[in-house]
């Protein structure tokens, strides 16, 4: 294998793993994850393990799978901003609207089973754009790395 290819392998999988660390150091700091958001991380996790199995294995093949894991982290990432900015309706499990037309029983059951965290609401911006939103711009970013990967030629 050459040293560039494992180079691009390290970089888009390394990418991810800057992301999820990001991801956590902004959790410590307060910002829990809504559901979106912890969706947003499940494929980093896995472009992380792809890589490291790519680097082992000597797998050029398997590039292919880690750009799909960051296409579909920035898919949700899309998706989430959207919601975040109320162009279509985020899970009901995470979103929320008003309490009109709802009785006292059912406001009391939605608050005891409602989590804490609300997708809709954006809990830190730069730039006018979210986390959700930075996660899929880079997030396409690493998708173009994991295609280069799985393209290069030269791995004599």
């Amino acid at each position: 294998m050459k040293r560039d290819w494992k180079a691009l392998v390290v970089v888009a999988a390394g990418g991810s793993a800057a992301l999820l660390v990001g991801a956590y150091i902004f959790q410590a700091l307060g910002y829990a994850p809504c559901k979106l958001c912890w969706w947003q991380r499940y494929p980093h996790f896995a472009a992380v393990a792809i890589g490291l199995l790519a680097l082992v294995a000597r797998k050029q093949q398997l590039a292919w799978a880690g750009a799909f894991a960051a296409l579909t982290t920035a898919g949700l990432g899309i998706y989430h901003t959207g919601v975040e900015r109320g162009f279509w309706l985020g899970p009901s499990t995470c979103s929320s609207t008003g309490v009109e037309g709802v009785s006292a029983d059912d406001l009391l059951n939605q608050i005891m089973n409602a989590p804490l965290i609300r997708c809709n609401e954006v809990a830190w911006s730069l730039f006018d754009l979210s986390m959700a939103s930075w996660n899929a711009i880079l997030s396409f970013a690493l998708v173009l790395i994991w295609v280069k990967a799985a393209r290069y030629r030269d791995l004599a």
